[in-house]
């Protein structure tokens, strides 16, 4: 889609302003209710809706829907922020209050799913920004989508952070009869200090848990992509068990962990955030990804180690029921099980630091408050 010469036009609640964003006349809308103050939304009919993904992505599926940009989760680590510098917008703030909504989303799909060139791909949702942010809850445009894609008998994926797609719990179990559907929710930790730190806009932890228990027990699977694992904070032995460890009494299909990575423009929010709030810890994130985006292979293979097995202990991906995972979970049964971990482990441990070679003994997770030695990396 391209977004030049847009006349902004004043609509109800509208601050009207003039900028070279979008390719089609819009409205700018905002709401005098508690969710959505600050918030400004740019209603747009996009031309598209149903985007194939570069080849040069990193990601395993081919087509995506986006009928948001801009996310009012406000994680400090999004990577999708830099995308809003495409419409004139910069990364930070206006990332999290000024919220893009392709309209007239649903009938794009509708009529894109319908055209003899579509070959019944299957198209994967909340890749980008979140499809059940907030902003989902007023405009309503999933009901219509996950229609089409149910009419069309189209296989489809959703991964997200919200709640509000267990409103939806009925049309996705209707598309279930006829194609494949598969689900995920985001939960990279469990922590609460630390969710209302970096995830403000996001439901807690506890209740995307309970959104993952409520898709499998209908009958829609539903894995977890634990993400992001961030380093010193959240990747002590003790909080990956404890994150697994709920993970795996949800039911959840399978557990995929991905740690942090620092693309531009999530990069420099991220980093004034953790300077405010963790600033002893920067030096040691400048060790870890002062190469580039993502932290060193060693520790992305140990942290998929770590998190493969833990997944093994409390029965991930078994097909036994949840009662009995649980009960063997709590016995320690190990064998047969099937996780979502990243693969390529060997010669790392569960409970490695960044920084530390194999067969060396795990040092102590580091706490704000510890010596300077324990931040050490190398």
């Amino acid at each position: 889609m391209r977004w030049d010469g847009l006349r902004l036009e004043t609509g109800e609640g509208a601050q009207g302003e003039t900028t070279p964003l979008f390719a089609r006349s819009a409205v700018a809308r905002t709401f005098d209710t508690p969710e959505f103050r600050g918030v400004t939304f740019y209603e747009i009919h996009a031309r598209s809706v149903i985007n194939r993904v570069p080849s040069a992505s990193r990601v395993p599926f081919e087509w995506t829907i986006n009928p948001y940009r801009g996310c009012t989760h406000a994680c400090t680590y999004c990577f999708a922020r830099r995308t809003h510098e495409y419409l004139d917008l910069d990364a930070g703030r206006d990332f999290d209050s000024k919220i893009v909504v392709k309209v007239n989303a649903p009938d794009l799909v509708r009529r894109e799913l319908a055209a003899p060139r579509w070959g019944g791909h299957s198209i994967a949702m909340g890749t980008n920004v979140d499809c059940y942010q907030r902003a989902e809850g007023r405009y309503r445009l999933m009901p219509g989508i996950l229609a089409a894609l149910r009419d069309a008998r189209n296989p489809f994926s959703i991964l997200t952070k919200g709640s509000l797609i267990l409103r939806d719990l009925g049309l996705l179990a209707e598309a279930a009869e006829v194609t494949d559907v598969s689900t995920a929710v985001s939960i990279g930790f469990t922590d609460e200090s630390l969710w209302r730190a970096v995830e403000p806009g996001t439901p807690s932890p506890r209740k995307r848990l309970e959104v993952c228990a409520t898709l499998n027990e209908h009958g829609i699977p539903c894995g977890v992509l634990m993400a992001p694992i961030l380093p010193y904070l959240c990747d002590s032995p003790q909080a990956l068990e404890t994150t697994v460890r709920h993970i795996a009494e949800t039911g959840a299909t399978h557990v995929t962990p991905i740690v942090l990575h620092l693309r531009p423009g999530a990069r420099e929010w991220f980093m004034a955030w953790l300077s405010r709030e963790h600033p002893r810890l920067v030096p040691r994130y400048l060790e870890l990804y002062g190469r580039g985006a993502y932290a060193p292979k060693a520790y992305q293979e140990r942290i998929g180690h770590a998190v493969r097995e833990l997944a093994r202990k409390y029965g991930i991906g078994r097909s036994a029921s949840r009662g009995d995972r649980a009960s063997e979970a709590r016995g320690g049964a190990a064998a047969g099980a099937r996780g979502g971990a990243a693969a390529g482990t060997r010669g790392t441990r569960a409970g490695q630091r960044p920084g530390e070679r194999p067969g060396e003994r795990p040092a102590p997770a580091p706490a704000p408050a510890a010596p300077p030695e324990q931040l050490t990396l190398l």
